[in-house]
């Protein structure tokens, strides 16, 4: 590997390698419908890639009764856990972390997940040989796009800003990784635009991991920066 070149990847999971945004978006449709707060589900996608919590100031906004965001949550979290067997890796995910750590990139999962949920993710792509570190929802006060869950990630890993890339499915990624100084690769496969993810910041997006793994030696991520 080049000197001067990234030293690791960091990726986001959710959308990115593991096929879960539209089921978190049925899941929040749901508990939201259970609380009669309805939000229709194009807007609740677009949410999507956000923690709970900046999520449901979103949807309900910031002056919201937050009486209910216990429940509201609960409630998401039962109805997502519901296909936690049946979560399925997105095209070559885990041949894309392989390819890195082939390439001497070390393989970080900045994901802001629960344990529990950490668990499944991480059965359904079945890669932990080639996965140097993971984070948690335990590891990030704020969420996205706040990008304590990246700085959390380097921490961990020991990697430097200056020596990754982030690769991620959402703006609310984008925007994290910006706030770093961090170069973003975007996927579409979370159901973002590439049109959406070049506006926030970019810097080169494709359309899932496959796509990513067929131009890797020519990506952001084996590239100098």
């Amino acid at each position: 590997m080049r000197t001067d070149g990234p030293a690791g990847v960091l990726f986001d999971v959710d959308g990115t390698l593991v096929d879960t945004t539209y089921l978190h978006t049925v899941s929040w449709w749901e508990a939201l419908r259970q609380t009669d707060q309805p939000v229709p589900m194009a807007v609740v996608h677009r949410s999507i890639g956000m923690g709970s919590d900046r999520l449901l100031d979103h949807l309900l906004g910031p002056e919201r009764d937050r009486e209910a965001d216990t429940r509201l949550r609960d409630a998401h979290d039962t109805l997502y856990a519901e296909y936690w067997e049946r979560l399925t890796p997105l095209p070559r995910a885990a041949d894309l972390l392989r390819a890195c750590a082939e390439r001497g990139l070390r393989v970080v999962l900045a994901t802001s997940a629960s344990e529990p949920e950490v668990g499944a993710l991480r059965q359904a792509l079945a890669a932990d040989d080639v996965i140097d570190t993971i984070t948690s929802s335990a590891d990030a006060q704020q969420s996205k796009p706040a990008p304590d869950i990246l700085v959390a990630a380097l921490a961990k890993s020991g990697l430097t800003a200056e020596r990754v890339v982030f690769v991620g499915d959402s703006v609310w990624d984008v925007v994290a990784a910006s706030a770093l100084s961090i170069p973003c690769v975007g996927l579409t496969c979370g159901g973002t635009s590439r049109g959406e993810l070049a506006g926030a910041g970019a810097v080169a997006v494709y359309d899932d991991p496959a796509a990513l793994l067929d131009e890797l030696a020519d990506s952001p991520l084996t590239r100098p920066r």
